[in-house]
């Protein structure tokens, strides 16, 4: 019992193994609960979103239950192939896992050719296409990229993902910045030697003449900012 259980992705705790219900619950309810808590989850998605949700191995039997509720497990994704759990939430209640596909059809772009590691990406770089998307990550938006700095290269037809990409480093390790702190009444200003690269928003650290490492956030044009 335990190995078919793990098998079908099931945690039953309202009774042991070979004692069944005298009244158990239809499979379609189940099944109907999770669609409609997928649909849910997923009606702010941008593009067509396809749901499905696997068929319940008949050979389950379950308590027959008033109160069911759809869940999402730990980790599951609303994208691609992932899971989605339904609970009797009476006394003695049991759980299920079922195994379900989402995907979205939308416009994804793709690489128009070959993308070279520190390329910053512009318009002519890719091609948009439609497609089936079914996993997270996928660039949808030339917004997205545009700008950005390849992390790798990769080569022509490939389909881009967010994970490929980085903000521009506008401190770069050695660079001759300007560290500034502003608070309540005051302004100050000095120079120093940044310790790494760093994308706008990101940390940065900077070394300044007496020796001494201050952290900061960096920004454009060279300047990185002490937080007070």
């Amino acid at each position: 019992m335990r190995k078919f259980c793990v098998l079908v992705f099931c945690t039953l705790s309202l009774f042991a193994p070979n004692v069944w219900p005298d009244e158990k619950v239809d499979h379609a309810a189940i099944r109907k609960v999770a669609m409609e808590f997928i649909q849910a989850k997923t009606h702010a998605l941008p593009g067509k979103v396809t749901l499905k949700v696997d068929e319940i191995d008949p050979r389950i039997v379950l308590a027959a239950c008033s109160q069911l509720e759809a869940f999402l497990p730990a980790g599951a994704s609303l994208l691609g192939k992932t899971s989605v759990g339904v609970r009797c939430t009476e006394k003695n209640g049991w759980s299920l896992f079922m195994s379900a596909t989402i995907t979205s059809t939308m416009n994804m772009l793709i690489s128009s050719k070959p993308l070279q590691q520190g390329q910053v990406i512009s318009s002519g770089d890719f091609n948009i296409q439609s497609g089936e998307i079914s996993q997270p990550g996928i660039v949808t938006d030339e917004a997205q990229v545009v700008g950005k700095v390849i992390k790798y290269s990769i080569g022509a037809g490939q389909l881009l993902k967010q994970d490929m990409f980085r903000a521009p480093f506008v401190v770069t390790q050695g660079q001759s910045v300007q560290l500034t702190a502003v608070g309540d009444g005051f302004k100050l200003r000095s120079e120093g030697i940044a310790m790494n690269n760093a994308a706008a928003g990101q940390a940065a650290q900077v070394k300044v003449p007496s020796g001494q490492i201050i952290s900061g956030i960096a920004q454009t044009n060279g300047i990185v900012e002490v937080q007070k």
